[in-house]
């Protein structure tokens, strides 16, 4: 396994980030991305403060009191020991979920053909017209791809989500992600959470300030999966 400090930090325990399991959340450093609204900069600019291994022996320590790792950053599949990783959290008995924006289809698939995952939460940043404008990068078509593995299989459930900054994204763009998730066609459940600036935390970029929030009367309603709006 490399030696490298992929760690940025350890949330010990939440009942909230990985549905029906009590679980941790493993914040890996470092990103693909470059989301101008990221409360985490630290962790996405930042460097690891700690190792795989030391992880390793803290759950080690909490098996019977936990059943469930969250993986999470920044972004988990940047690290490139994190199959190892895996496999030695599966050893103790852990239910894994990944929280990605779905850059590394070929990642996802090897996890799913593996048997890694037992939960995705998908990040679906931006419709192809804004993905760069919102990212900071254009490549789109390997979400995309990611997004169409993930409906059509059927072991893992897995959730998408988009946070809305209206300076960056209105009612049309989410109307267009909602009819995309319709025609692939996704059949969980949707998670649109408006964007929250808080004053003790910064973003990665200066943003204009959010005048509005979205108008969810203005949005279509879905035929195939559920919408959940948070913040609205």
């Amino acid at each position: 396994m490399s030696k490298a400090l992929p760690i940025y930090s350890v949330t010990p325990f939440t009942m909230l980030d990985f549905p029906e399991r009590t679980a941790c959340i493993v914040w890996f450093s470092g990103c693909n991305m470059r989301c101008g609204y990221c409360h985490n900069p630290q962790i996405v600019k930042g460097k690891g403060r700690g190792t795989a291994e030391q992880v390793l022996t803290f759950l080690e320590k909490r098996q019977g009191l936990l059943d469930g790792v969250v993986l999470s950053g920044g972004e988990a599949s940047v690290y490139p020991g994190l199959p190892e990783f895996i496999r030695q959290l599966k050893s103790m008995n852990y239910a894994i979920k990944l929280d990605t924006n779905g850059l590394r289809p070929d990642i996802v698939r090897d996890f799913l053909n593996d048997g890694f995952l037992d939960y995705v939460a998908l990040d679906y940043k931006a419709p192809p017209e804004k993905f760069k404008r919102v990212t900071g990068i254009d490549k789109f078509a390997a979400f995309s791809e990611t997004l169409n593995l993930l409906c059509h299989q059927a072991r893992v459930p897995f959730e998408v989500r988009t946070t809305v900054h209206t300076a960056l994204m209105d009612e049309d763009d989410i109307s267009s992600i909602m009819r995309d998730l319709d025609a692939r066609p996704y059949r969980g459940t949707y998670y649109v959470q408006n964007f929250c600036a808080d004053n003790d935390r910064p973003t990665l970029k200066n943003l204009p300030p959010q005048t509005r929030v979205l108008d969810i009367n203005r949005l279509p309603k879905a035929q195939n999966f559920l919408t959940d709006f948070r913040n609205f």
